[in-house]
């Protein structure tokens, strides 16, 4: 009995520190399983979280596709806008240039009419036969033909150079001066087209019917009726205006006036 006694304790030893190794490789893996079981629940509500996340933004889809709409929309109105300038700016140096163009046919005038006086005034009768006549029928002192081109010249050269006021001023002092003038029609329309260009829509419109009414005949009736039809457009006086360019288009064909007109009765339909 007593041989076997230490191989008892010898077992009895190994078994007491078989336990505490055993009890600590149980421990790391309960441990280790904890730690799985908390990453599977963080994963776990991540899935949640990114399932919701998709289910809001597939019912936010209408919502983005049109923010997107909107933002192409902010372009199209920035480029759109772009052109409007450019168009604006375009009408602007078009409408120059028609000034331009008027006053150079004006001048073209006057210097007809300049050259064209020396004859009118060799075919007049010599002094002799004026003395035969009665003394009631003596002609009225003629105005001084250099001094009227000159002061039409100098109002169209304010109005060239847009000096609006100070062109109006100018053509008023030589209707004045010169009112049998055969340039007293251009007279009259540049006034008219002077308010016009000053914004002063009410006054062009009256300052060119009185043109209409008092030179029937002038070549400038058709450009003072166009002028008209403007300044009415522009106080909103739309049937006014659209009655204006009909009265132009049937009085005045072929005119440069009356095919302007006729693209304006177009817009306004």
């Amino acid at each position: 009995m007593k041989s076997i006694r230490p191989y008892g304790l010898l077992a009895a030893s190994l078994l007491a520190l078989a336990q505490p190794a055993q009890a600590a490789l149980f421990g790391n893996d309960e441990e280790l399983t904890r730690r799985q079981q908390a990453l599977q629940q963080r994963v776990d509500a991540l899935d949640v979280r990114l399932g919701k996340l998709d289910a809001a933004m597939q019912q936010n889809q209408p919502m983005l596709d049109l923010l997107k709409e909107m933002e192409a929309l902010k372009a199209e109105v920035a480029r759109l806008r772009g052109q409007l300038e450019v168009q604006a700016n375009q009408l602007d140096t078009l409408g120059k240039r028609q000034n331009d163009l008027y006053a150079d046919l004006d001048q073209r005038l006057t210097e007809l009419a300049k050259a064209g006086k020396p004859a009118a005034d060799a075919a007049q009768p010599d002094a002799g036969a004026q003395a035969e006549s009665p003394p009631a029928a003596a002609a009225k002192p003629k105005a001084d033909p250099v001094a009227e081109t000159r002061s039409y010249e100098a109002a169209l050269a304010l109005f060239r150079d847009a000096k609006y006021q100070p062109a109006i001023a100018g053509f008023q002092d030589f209707l004045k001066a010169y009112p049998g003038s055969t340039l007293a029609a251009n007279a009259q329309y540049w006034i008219g087209y002077g308010y016009y260009a000053l914004k002063d829509y009410k006054t062009s419109l009256a300052q060119q019917q009185k043109l209409v009414a008092a030179y029937p005949d002038s070549p400038k009736v058709p450009d003072a009726k166009l002028n008209i039809a403007s300044s009415q457009i522009a106080l909103n006086e739309l049937d006014a205006a659209r009655k204006t360019l009909k009265e132009l288009v049937a009085k005045h064909p072929g005119t440069e006036a009356a095919k302007l007109a006729a693209r304006r009765l177009a817009a306004l339909k």
